[in-house]
């Protein structure tokens, strides 16, 4: 199994478990000390943090048109902004142990790039460093073979995420609008938050929204609400206090009998699906993806070549207008982001992207575009959270 599949594996695993990082191991134990999230070294980004803050990256982007024709898009954070954003990222830890440490590598780095700076122009960022449970314990899992040194899990990634969204609101949030952001590990973590710390509660008029992707948050047919009793479903980008949920699978590749993804795990439910193109039930809409401009770890195929007969840009990242199309669909009893490309094989423009999740050589259809949900709709949340919050502070006043 590759190293992506794992990650997959780790944020479907605590997503369906209401024991989280427990689940992993089959073990309960005592508590671990709590970290201090007054220092700023427990934390990947947060407004104050001048050396080694993970947001402050090169974000710019390679247009590459229909046409064939290119622009260079440059990326601007908004110091100022009126809003904040918290972020909890997907299981990418290769530690050598049960439980991450502390100190950020390149993958917990590399991630915040991808999946959460770019809202820095809209919201002020803020991604604590948690214990996660590693990748390297979960392929000992899946292997069959004892875990790694170190401390069970037990709910120390839960726990390390509620210290830290406890300090945020004491010490940097002064009343602030705030947007929960996760991805996969990422977005099982927040969900319990939200149901324990927030849903109900005096806090949950500060949320904006929540964003979940890569996950399956039940919600009651024919509702917009479900596990979250208090917070439904977006239905437009200016609604608040709601929360966006997808998982993305291909058109020609929907989920097979075995995903995890796209479907709840109890009858009377479905697998919350809020589309980023358009936020109207039902409703299809163009993604302004920002797609990665590098080979994808473990992807069914290296980075296109944006351009026939011409070398691919050189900027982190790569947008194509009117590439990619999408829509929430129910089908085959599963509810998922079905997402669609336009290829015009007559225009000199890449006709497919990359992104399946493979494993032994072999794209695994379980999974679908997991790698890359944050990618396909990231211009779409940019502008979204932008909306949410100018309606938010509209509601304020």
């Amino acid at each position: 199994m590759s190293r992506t599949m794992l990650a997959a594996v780790a944020g479907a695993s605590l997503l369906l478990s209401a024991g989280a990082a427990a689940a992993q191991t089959g073990a309960q134990t005592a508590a671990l000390p709590p970290n201090d999230y007054a220092k700023p070294d427990t934390w990947l980004c947060r407004p104050d943090k001048t050396a080694g803050n993970a947001c402050n990256v090169n974000l710019s982007t390679t247009i590459v048109k229909a046409d064939g024709s290119e622009s260079t898009e440059a990326f601007k954070a908004d110091p100022k902004a009126p809003i904040d954003c918290f972020y909890v990222y997907p299981t990418v830890s290769n530690d050598p142990t049960v439980l991450s440490d502390m100190t950020p590598g390149p993958e917990e780095t590399n991630v915040v790039k991808v999946q959460f700076a770019r809202l820095g122009a809209k919201c002020r960022l803020y991604a604590p460093l948690y214990r996660q449970f590693t990748l390297t314990a979960l392929r000992a899992r899946q292997a069959g073979k004892p875990l790694p040194p170190g401390p069970a899990a037990g709910t120390t990634a839960y726990d390390d995420v509620k210290d830290a969204w406890n300090d945020y609101l004491a010490h940097d949030n002064k009343g602030r609008g705030v947007v929960l952001v996760g991805h996969s590990q990422g977005s099982g973590v927040l969900t319990q938050l939200i149901a324990r710390e927030i849903d109900g509660k005096p806090v949950e008029k500060q949320i904006v929204s929540a964003i979940l992707m890569g996950t399956r948050l039940p919600i009651d047919k024919g509702k917009t609400t479900g596990l979250f009793k208090d917070i439904p479903l977006c239905e437009s980008a200016s609604q608040t206090q709601c929360v966006i949920a997808y998982a993305s699978f291909r058109d020609t590749i929907p989920p097979p009998a075995n995903s995890l993804f796209g479907k709840a795990p109890n009858e009377g439910q479905v697998a919350a699906c809020a589309n980023p193109a358009n936020l109207t039930p039902g409703g299809k809409g163009d993604f302004h993806a920002y797609l990665s401009n590098v080979q994808i770890a473990n992807s069914a195929a290296k980075a296109p070549d944006w351009v026939k007969g011409k070398a691919n840009p050189t900027t982190p990242f790569v947008s194509a207008p009117g590439l990619l199309t999408g829509q929430c669909v129910q089908k085959n009893g599963f509810s998922y982001l079905e997402v669609h490309v336009n290829a015009v094989p007559s225009d000199p423009r890449a006709d497919d992207i990359s992104g399946d999740v493979v494993a032994n050589g072999q794209v695994n259809a379980a999974w679908g575009l997991h790698l890359i949900d944050a990618n396909l709709a990231m211009g779409n949340l940019v502008d979204i959270v932008g909306a949410e919050g100018k309606a938010y502070l509209a509601k304020k006043k």
